[in-house]
């Protein structure tokens, strides 16, 4: 063997774990990542020593790397959080409605991992979104990222590709995305709104409504989801083009909402529409407070159910609803961005979590003569 292959030489399973423990009496801390690189040998070899010297009671597992033991008698029992060893970046478009489970999943997950969540809202403008998600990367030096951008609208191609280029691990949240020119799809955990749709219309089929109508926001990324679920189950069930309707509804602070709300109860009487899903819940309690004004009963002359359950059950009548996972998203999210991080090499993940129908006093049989 010559001198330079001497030097070139993998570091034998002794020196490698004799450095990894260096690296941690240093640091307090080590990363598969940087002990990849700084030893020259594979993220595979890295984590078998650390499986080693866990077994050997040397130091503590955590995922992406490892931590030292803690002292005798310092786990604070069966329930202690690991400490914090790193942080994750978390963008979502608000910080009000919907989101609020969502993130509450992701905390509660995170901190399994001893991992901070590091959290920014955006807004539906995507040309906020790289910057803001750059910036974030930069000043907390985050091990990786989980994000709800916007999908639609200026800029949103560049934000995918941002992710997809930038190096830092990430996940979708409530999002799924491609990569041109071959469709590779980007990790996402996302609830699956067409099937809830589908489950609302079977539900209004069920009772007896063969005229279904749906009602969905301007503004959410959601609705086209709702809408292939809603078109599905009609197709399925045998309702024709003309024993429905859709409408979109504008943002509730344009002065036009209360015009469309009452055209939306105009039309579904018109029409004979005895039922409607209606995304959102405040959309839902506007449709329903403005039939019962008019005199129609709700169920009765009136079914509805309104999509995400944020509020439903507070409405009287406590409106029937479908209940997106949004902690379980929140949950499924940060497991899946440990798991690459633990694993680079993975295949990508797509997870889809079921929502539930939650039947309340909304929806009934058909009216007699209906």
């Amino acid at each position: 063997m010559n001198g330079g292959e001497s030097m070139a030489r993998a570091p034998l399973a002794a020196e490698r774990r004799a450095a990894l423990l260096a690296t941690l009496e240093r640091d307090g801390v080590v990363r598969v990542a940087e002990l990849t690189d700084e030893l020259g040998v594979t993220p595979v070899t890295v984590r078998r020593d650390i499986v080693q010297l866990e077994a050997e009671g040397l130091l503590r597992r955590v995922h992406g790397g490892a931590v030292p033991v803690a002292p005798s008698g310092a786990s604070g029992g069966r329930d202690a959080q690991p400490e914090v060893t790193g942080s994750i970046g978390v963008m979502v478009p608000s910080l009000d409605y919907y989101w609020p489970g969502v993130v509450r999943g992701m905390e509660i997950e995170a901190r399994k991992h001893g991992l901070r969540v590091v959290l920014r809202g955006s807004s539906y403008d995507a040309r906020d979104e790289r910057p803001m998600l750059e910036r974030l990367v930069r000043a907390e030096n985050l091990l990786g990222l989980v994000a709800a951008p916007r999908m639609i609208g200026p800029g949103s191609s560049e934000v995918v590709e941002w992710l997809a280029t930038s190096g830092v691990p990430h996940v979708l949240v409530e999002r799924e995305a491609t990569l041109a020119p071959h469709r590779e799809a980007l990790e996402s955990v996302v609830s699956d709104h067409a099937l809830g749709a589908i489950m609302a219309v079977h539900h209004l089929a069920g009772l007896g409504h063969r005229r279904v109508g749906l009602v969905l926001s301007r503004q959410s990324p959601t609705s086209r989801k709702i809408a292939a679920g809603w078109k599905a189950a009609c197709t399925e069930l045998g309702l024709s083009a003309d024993e429905h309707f859709e409408r979109l509804a504008p943002d509730s602070s344009r002065p036009e909402y209360p015009l469309v709300v009452e055209e939306v109860v105009r039309t579904a009487v018109s029409s004979g529409t005895t039922a409607l899903l209606v995304h959102s819940d405040p959309d839902a309690f506007a449709i329903v407070q403005h039939a019962q004004d008019r005199g129609l009963r709700v169920p009765g002359d009136l079914s509805v159910v309104a999509y995400d359950d944020e509020v439903a059950g507070m409405f009287s009548p406590a409106l029937t609803a479908v209940r997106p996972p949004r902690e379980s998203v929140g949950h499924e999210a940060v497991d899946l961005l440990v798991k690459r991080l633990a694993n680079p090499d993975r295949p990508v993940h797509r997870t889809y979590i079921s929502p539930r129908l939650v039947v309340r006093d909304s929806t009934g049989p058909v009216a007699e003569g209906a």
